[in-house]
């Protein structure tokens, strides 16, 4: 089973896909499955639900939360985390009372570093070691040295898209052939990473998208 475990869709203010196309093009991309991680919102969740069934593949619920410190995302969860520039160990928290999984994403973003981020290590379920969307591939290297680091740490990859055509450019691949069976093989570590940089062109999307809204202000 192969998941793209990073994508937002139009319910972020800066992407602009609707779930319909980001499943067209996942299944396209010869996925299973992908997770919706929208920005401090799970607006998208019943689009995500309906558009899975539609072609026949899975969803991962979850959310990408701002914390004080940088960006965490929350995956397998049940509802929505209203906990915008909070600390992380609250957000972190949340997240298992959900049963959910709980990975700090592009950690070394260059305009957005996950700060004092091993002060969070031991409480923090993983890491996420190559997002396509990452500029320069430095940045992945350390996400990379750091699991290392830390084998106890769960890995996850994802294209972080924020335009359907860069869905698919990484993904987890696990034996499983269902959602229940990749959650335990994700958190077992039985799984294998996939990961390339999208095209530069699909990087400016949030960009576009944020003078669209400022010039409709």
């Amino acid at each position: 089973m192969k998941i793209d475990l990073h994508c937002h869709t139009k319910y972020s203010k800066d992407a602009i896909s609707s779930l319909d196309e980001i499943f067209n093009q996942a299944q396209k991309k010869g996925l299973n499955g992908i997770a919706i991680t929208d920005h401090d919102n799970n607006d998208g969740w019943n689009d995500a639900i309906i558009a899975a069934k539609k072609y026949n593949m899975e969803v991962v619920l979850g959310e990408e939360i701002k914390s004080s410190n940088g960006d965490i995302l929350g995956l397998f969860l049940n509802k929505k985390i209203n906990m915008k520039g909070e600390n992380p160990e609250k957000i972190i928290t949340e997240i298992h009372a959900q049963n959910g999984i709980a990975i700090i994403p592009h950690p070394f973003d260059f305009n957005n570093p996950f700060k004092n981020i091993e002060n969070y290590l031991t409480i923090v379920d993983g890491i996420e070691v190559f997002n396509a969307r990452r500029i320069f591939s430095k940045d992945n290297d350390k996400a990379k040295k750091l699991s290392e680091k830390y084998p106890h740490l769960i890995i996850t990859a994802g294209s972080d898209n924020h335009i359907c055509k860069s869905i698919g450019y990484a993904y987890i691949e696990s034996p499983s052939n269902n959602l229940e069976d990749f959650k335990k093989d994700l958190l077992n570590k039985n799984i294998k990473w996939f990961g390339k940089k999208a095209p530069s062109l699909y990087l400016l999307t949030p960009m576009f998208k944020k003078i669209k809204n400022a010039i409709s202000r």
